[in-house]
């Protein structure tokens, strides 16, 4: 006679939260675990896992899918994704060109330097103070090798006084308005270098023009120099620049006559041109420097 009660018996399902849970066997009255349902509910839990983690991987690559769909699609600019591969690079018209906003700018100049000869080429321009010592300065001058000694100067306003030969008729045709000297020694070797000044670079360019072998500016002696080429035969050169006109005049002080075996006089006597020249032009050099600064 069995005293259970009726109805099939209730079986224990892990997953199912009201079922009863029933470690034996209901037959069995010696209490011993049913180790053959305790194995299949194991494996039903490690199987419902395996599950779960290949859905949730699932998911998660839809996931991943659906961002690089929409990044596509952004960068197509578009409502909808490309055919294309993600990788592919939009046609050339529709990347936008380095030069479109290339800047631009009005082109611009320097103002030209300013000529210093300019500044020597008119009484207009050429206002810098003027003396024999302003323009020959110190007590000497050295040239390469040669070192020259510095001796009278004169400043004359009446220019053909200075002169002698043909050179008083020209200056005075020409409007010469001053004549500065300086004298120069190195042994008996003696130059006096002469400047005429004009109003314009023209007069002085027809001065040069007009004088011939025998335009020869006076020698300037005195101060311990000792006349010189005032009846022997000398050497002499005339040359201009800007409104100024110079000469030189060279021999012995002993009274020898220059031979063209003389190369220390003619040394001498260009020496002194260059000088004179290099003079000039620093002169308008300097007053073409202190506009630019003005």
């Amino acid at each position: 006679m069995s005293f259970g009660q009726g109805g099939p018996q209730s079986q224990w399902d892990p997953w199912k939260p009201q079922s009863q849970q029933q470690p034996w066997n209901s037959g069995d009255g010696d209490n011993t675990p049913d180790w053959a349902a305790l194995a299949e509910a194991s494996e039903a839990r490690a199987k419902r896992r395996r599950l779960l983690f290949i859905g949730g991987g699932a998911l998660a690559t839809v996931a991943i899918a659906s961002a690089v769909a929409v990044a596509v699609v952004s960068a197509n600019g578009s409502g909808q994704a490309s055919d294309g591969p993600s990788s592919q690079l939009p046609a050339t018209a529709d990347i936008p060109s380095a030069t479109a906003t290339e800047p631009s700018f009005a082109p611009t100049s320097a103002p030209p330097p300013l000529d210093p000869k300019d500044f020597v080429s008119s009484a207009k321009k050429d206002k810098a103070p003027l003396s024999p010592d302003l323009l020959f300065p110190g007590t000497q001058l050295t040239m390469g090798d040669t070192v020259y000694k510095k001796g009278p100067t004169a400043d004359t306003r009446t220019c053909g006084s200075a002169a002698q030969g043909t050179l008083p008729k020209v200056l005075d045709a020409n409007d010469c308005t001053r004549l500065l000297r300086v004298t120069y020694t190195e042994g008996d070797t003696a130059v006096t270098v002469g400047v005429a000044v004009f109003d314009t670079e023209a007069q002085a360019a027809k001065a040069k023009k007009q004088a011939d072998k025998k335009s020869i500016v006076r020698s300037l002696s005195g101060g311990g120099v000792k006349s010189f080429c005032t009846g022997a035969v000398c050497r002499s050169t005339t040359n201009s620049y800007g409104r100024y006109a110079y000469f030189t005049v060279a021999g012995f002080t002993n009274g020898k006559n220059v031979t063209e075996k003389s190369t220390a006089v003619f040394r001498a006597g260009d020496d002194l041109a260059e000088f004179a020249f290099r003079q000039i032009r620093r002169r308008g050099e300097a007053q073409a420097s202190a506009a630019a600064e003005g």
